[in-house]
């Protein structure tokens, strides 16, 4: 009997081994996310060497913001879900029938389906709270490109949709009080109609670091990066919120059912945090990048809904691959990636290393050590490593206590 403990200790030893060493040759696949493969840069790796990266990440959605045909043709027989984007600047072009269905001729026809395009995203915030020029093609347009796919039998295989900023909302607090502004009130219930008929979601790019950097005094830092915290309560539903991206989501939810259309799914297009900025550009930091991109990846391989849609997994694409160095705009626009187009990690997010049974919460305090962010980025970040450690050397970290460091920096 006195030699039970030490038995049971072994068997613990020996299960938690082969627990750690499954962790670190691939990642639990998280099936509803997503990333946005951006290409305003001059140095980014070619399409083929994106692709590389991603199937070492077990990433299988894409989004791009064109329709490059190096991309769709690297991309052919991969098995990667692609989101391609029709140009703001083509949507008077495209309301126009015959210049849609030329559009689709040239444009999906040849790479579908060999590359899977699951989706055509029509413009891309098209109301951005600064005008509505564009408000008025834009229905016509989906129309127009729906049409031409329905001539080629692509219909059932390829959505339209558009993503959307933020700001449609005139309200999103509390979520329950969500609803559209009057500048998109006319638009919307036709494309909300649009949407419906043809089965499509409703995109929304939502960050929440945008309302941390504008009010970080009134913000609970946690709340934003989705770190355990005491959340609030919808004083209308009750539903409880532990994170802003849900509530914004679930803000969008209501606003649609103020019109009428309450089972239309929302997804998020776009979502990501800053890992540099300017001074004035609050909580861009790469730890605090680490935090909110690696949360967001744990709670997609628990396939989470929204508090309003508990059983509904939402599906997100991460903001962004790349660092992308011709981006116009404050430093934090050209500092989104989770890698630089060297293909090493900006920052670690545990795309490389999370373990199949890591524990529910990604939490980690907004003054980690940076060491604890990008750990892992001295000797395999490249492309053709990521994901991998040698059997004797990840033996060698098992005995050094690696499990227990794992469960506290990851």
């Amino acid at each position: 009997m006195a030699n039970l403990p030490t038995k049971a200790s072994f068997l613990h030893f020996v299960l938690g081994f082969f627990l750690t060493l499954a962790g670190f040759g691939f990642i639990q696949e998280a099936q509803s996310l997503g990333i946005n493969y951006g290409q305003v840069g001059n140095n980014l790796p070619p399409p083929q060497k994106v692709l590389e990266l991603l199937r070492s990440l077990k990433l299988n959605k894409a989004r791009i913001y064109d329709t490059n045909p190096q991309i769709l043709t690297a991309f052919a027989n991969s098995n990667v879900d692609l989101i391609v984007t029709v140009e703001n600047d083509m949507l008077a072009t495209l309301s126009d029938p015959n210049q849609a269905l030329q559009w689709v001729q040239t444009r999906i026809k040849p790479y579908f389906p060999t590359t899977k395009i699951t989706e055509i995203a029509v413009g891309n915030e098209v109301y951005t709270g600064e005008g509505t020029a564009l408000l008025a093609q834009l229905v016509p347009a989906m129309v127009s490109i729906h049409a031409a796919l329905a001539r080629h039998g692509l219909d059932r295989s390829i959505k339209v949709s558009t993503p959307n900023n933020l700001a449609v909302l005139e309200e999103s607090y509390p979520p329950s009080a969500g609803r559209f502004r009057p500048e998109v009130a006319a638009i919307m219930p036709q494309f909300l109609r649009f949407l419906a008929a043809t089965r499509a979601p409703f995109w929304i790019n939502a960050y929440p670091y945008f309302a941390y950097e504008d009010s970080p005094d009134k913000i609970r830092i946690d709340y934003v990066l989705l770190n355990p915290n005491p959340g609030m309560v919808d004083p209308n539903t009750g539903l409880h919120y532990d994170n802003m991206l849900y509530a914004q989501v679930d803000a969008v939810i209501y606003a649609m059912a103020r019109l009428g259309f309450g089972g239309i799914e929302v997804r998020v297009s776009e979502t990501g945090w800053p890992s540099r900025g300017d001074v004035n550009e609050v909580g861009a930091t790469f730890q605090n990048a680490a935090v909110y991109n690696r949360n967001i990846l744990r709670r997609q391989q628990r396939n989470e809904g929204t508090p309003l849609r508990p059983n509904a997994g939402l599906e997100i694409y991460v903001f962004a691959l790349f660092n992308e160095d011709m981006k116009p705009g404050p430093t934090s626009e050209r500092n989104y990636g989770l890698f630089q187009p060297d293909g090493t990690m900006a920052y670690n997010v545990g795309l490389s290393q999370l373990s199949t049974t890591s524990s529910t919460s990604a939490s980690t305090s907004t003054s980690a050590s940076t060491s604890a962010s990008i750990f892992l980025t001295s000797d395999a970040t490249k492309v053709n490593q990521i994901g991998y450690l040698s059997f004797p050397y990840s033996i060698f970290l098992y005995f050094l206590g690696f499990q227990v460091f794992v469960r506290r920096h990851c």
